[in-house]
């Protein structure tokens, strides 16, 4: 990326939307605010809440001047689904499909999504779903269940060869985390420091750490 000061948009859900998840602490638009270098501008058009089919409604919010998306959407998606995780089956190949099934449904919806945001010619970093901070053995079972709803996001990143932001192990640690599913201050500052980094091209394209 550029050094020329530019203007970062946050699109998605409550990963960036967390003000109230942090009691008035500092959200992910501030923190990133605060790790740019002067003249940068940073805006949330996030919501918490938001599924991938809301992004759409987001974009047409854009700021004219927008010079970097970044966008993280699919953990809301993902919720939806989580009621397969409960339901009985008669192999493990039945439940298998049954999450295939799922994957293939958010595939259509996350693709739809990303053509919408490439529309506005903008260059475009996506986010995986990071793997949240539920105790095992429950994490163990919701971070396998999750890896097919990244891997339709890693896909549509390369395929269109988008920048990677991999949430997973940006927040890996339980103080990243606010409850299960949402970044505490901690997290939102160490997602933040991430695509201030990207942004201003002090990491590479993909972004795989803090």
């Amino acid at each position: 990326m550029t050094q020329t000061p530019g203007h970062i948009v946050l699109l998605g859900d409550s990963i960036f939307d967390n003000a109230a998840y942090v009691g008035g602490a500092p959200d992910v638009v501030r923190q990133l605010r605060s790790s740019l270098p002067d003249g940068w501008r940073a805006s949330l058009l996030a919501l918490d809440g938001a599924v991938t089919d809301n992004v759409a409604g987001h974009m047409r919010e854009l700021p004219s001047d927008a010079t970097l998306l970044v966008v993280s959407a699919g953990g809301n998606d993902a919720l939806g689904e989580a009621w397969l995780l409960s339901e009985p089956a008669r192999s493990v190949g039945e439940a298998v499909g049954r999450l295939a099934e799922a994957q293939a449904r958010f595939a259509s919806r996350y693709r739809a999504m990303v053509d919408r945001v490439l529309e506005a010619g903008v260059p475009t970093a996506l986010c995986t779903i990071y793997d949240a901070n539920f105790p095992p053995p429950e994490g163990r079972v919701i971070t396998a269940a999750l890896s097919l709803f990244n891997d339709v996001i890693t896909r549509a990143a390369f395929s269109r060869r988008l920048a990677l932001i991999d949430l997973r192990l940006i927040c890996a640690e339980p103080a990243d985390y606010a409850n299960p599913i949402e970044p505490s201050e901690e997290g939102g500052a160490k997602i933040a420091s991430a695509i201030a980094r990207f942004a201003t091209g002090t990491c590479g394209s993909v972004v795989i750490e803090a």
